[in-house]
């Protein structure tokens, strides 16, 4: 048995017994309850009910580390008065909280340095302790109670055993800090990340300024500040999510999630349960309960890619969800409603499955509120050169290697190219040549995919139709142009570096048809005015 400062055995088995008790009812509290105030609450009632104490009160540090302020006590005009609190050495708590000791004051109206600023109390004899609640060697708060004036030996016990419920008190005071902590931090990251999926995102973000795209931006502005159900309609890779993550994020729902589905890459029941979340043993494998993208989505955007590709039972279940905003986890009767806004996408013929009863005319009606239509690539060709320099760009950066520029054949090849992928196959294009043309800082025809070597895209390099002949007529002509253009277009120069003479090279601009005049035109007038 621990050392007792009564010499009566039977007094300490009963306080020691009473000290157990009131330890495992706080250890079952800090178990069983989620909000710090509900469990420093209970721990007082706790102290108040089964010891004879009145007026405990837990204060915490605030967050710039200069006062004490009141975080629980059971008299809530103490919690709500305003100015009740106490800085470093003021007082008897102000002192516990510099020093990191605990405080006994036998007698309260014996002690000039006791402030009694947040209890009122009567006249009748009572004693204060106070003692510091410690975190990592740092006090972070005060537990304090009053009593019956009492002798030393009785405050002893009293303040050693507050000692301990202070202890316990500061492992939960720990462990919400970090918990809180890691919330502000990871909430500060998801700040950053969605500011920045903002900048990315947004329509004065997106590469072109064909007159088509400008008709897609004006389309954006219009219906990103509303509600309305859209439908992005276009080929594959012509940038349908993008043009949804632009809507969401310059909405008022920006702030909220936006949550991507494919539909294309699911079964109708795997689908179902992405889709609206399913409940523990809903299905063979469901070990667990899991929400659904619809809330997952909640007070945001759900994006449905390739909406064409939903069975007919799921068509119903998602009428129902754009008609009344409600839907049912599979495997539960329980009806949910959803705060979300639906935007969706598609890159098949809607019309045409509505003839085949493929598709419910009514689901069709419903998402075709407020249609966008996105051209392919090959009818916006005068944005080519914008998306590759971006793509050069982003894709330079990424790997850490230098490109200077793309040559005059390679535009060529990239402007000829029918581009079936669109803009996913470009990016994917460039991605490659700045692989292959790292080494030199340039761009050429060759640096290109296998997919671009067609006759139809060599032959606009000025290269004849044969494929040997024109895989090295096309080098050979890139070569010339880069060596030009690095020296300004000086023959001679041109020919030293090359290891050829003049007279060749010139032999070669006139049969690989390069545009001297055209490339060369300043300098040509430089010297003509000379």
């Amino acid at each position: 048995m621990p050392n007792c400062k009564f010499d009566n055995p039977a007094v300490c088995d009963a306080r020691h017994i009473k000290e157990l008790e009131t330890l495992s009812e706080i250890a079952r509290t800090l178990s069983v309850k989620s909000q710090q105030e509900e469990v420093l609450l209970e721990i007082i009632d706790v102290l108040e009910q089964r010891h004879d104490v009145q007026r405990v009160t837990i204060m915490l540090l605030t967050i710039d580390g200069h006062e004490l302020r009141v975080e629980a006590v059971k008299d809530q005009k103490v919690q709500r008065a305003e100015g009740k609190a106490y800085r470093r050495g003021e007082g008897i708590t102000g002192h516990v909280l510099e020093t990191g000791q605990p405080r006994i004051v036998p007698l309260v109206a014996d002690e000039p340095r006791f402030k009694g600023r947040l209890h009122n109390r009567t006249n009748e004899p009572l004693s204060f302790i106070c003692v510091p609640i410690t975190v990592d060697s740092e006090t972070v708060g005060t537990l304090s109670a009053d009593c019956a004036a009492q002798g030393m030996p009785a405050l002893d016990e009293l303040l050693r055993f507050l000692s301990i419920v202070a202890t316990i008190v500061a492992s939960d005071v720990s462990s919400r800090r970090i918990a809180r902590m890691e919330r502000e931090a990871l909430e500060s990251e998801n700040e950053s990340l969605r500011n920045a999926m903002m900048e990315k995102f947004r329509p004065g973000n997106m590469i072109g300024n064909s007159s088509l795209m400008e008709e897609v931006y004006a389309r954006i502005h219009q219906v990103a500040p509303t509600d309305t159900t859209v439908l992005i309609r276009g080929e594959s890779g012509t940038g349908k999510e993008l043009v949804a993550a632009a809507i969401h994020y310059s909405s008022a729902r920006a702030k909220k999630p936006f949550v991507k589905l494919n539909c294309a890459a699911l079964n109708e029941n795997l689908l179902e349960s992405e889709l609206f979340g399913h409940e523990k043993g809903a299905f063979t494998g469901a070990l667990q309960a899991r929400i659904g993208r619809a809330q997952e989505a909640e007070g945001g955007t759900l994006f449905l890619d390739e909406i064409g590709d939903f069975s007919p039972a799921i068509q119903v279940k998602l009428l129902r969800v754009l008609q009344e905003r409600t839907y049912e986890r599979v495997g539960s009767n329980e009806t949910r409603h959803a705060n979300l806004r639906i935007i969706a996408a598609t890159n098949s013929d809607l019309e045409s499955a509505i003839l085949k009863n493929r598709f419910r005319q009514d689901l069709f009606y419903r998402i075709n509120v407020f249609p966008i239509h996105l051209p392919p690539l090959r009818a916006r060709r005068n944005d080519i050169l914008l998306l590759t320099n971006h793509f050069i760009k982003k894709y330079a950066e990424k790997m850490g290697v230098t490109i200077r520029r793309i040559g005059t054949p390679a535009i060529n090849m990239l402007m000829a190219y029918h581009w079936p992928g669109n803009v996913r196959e470009l990016e994917n294009s460039i991605e490659y040549a700045v692989l292959m043309g790292k080494e030199d800082g340039v761009i050429h025809g060759h640096d290109l995919p296998p997919t671009l070597q067609t006759p139809v895209a060599i032959a606009a390099t000025g290269s004849s139709q044969g494929t040997l002949k024109a895989r090295v007529g096309m080098l050979e002509r890139d070569l010339i142009v880069d060596s030009l253009k690095r020296h300004k277009g000086t023959v001679t120069a041109a020919a030293r570096e090359l290891g050829i003479t003049e007279r060749m090279v010139r032999y070669k601009i006139k049969n690989l048809d390069i545009d001297y005049e055209t490339l060369f035109k300043k300098r040509r007038r430089k010297k003509t005015e000379k």
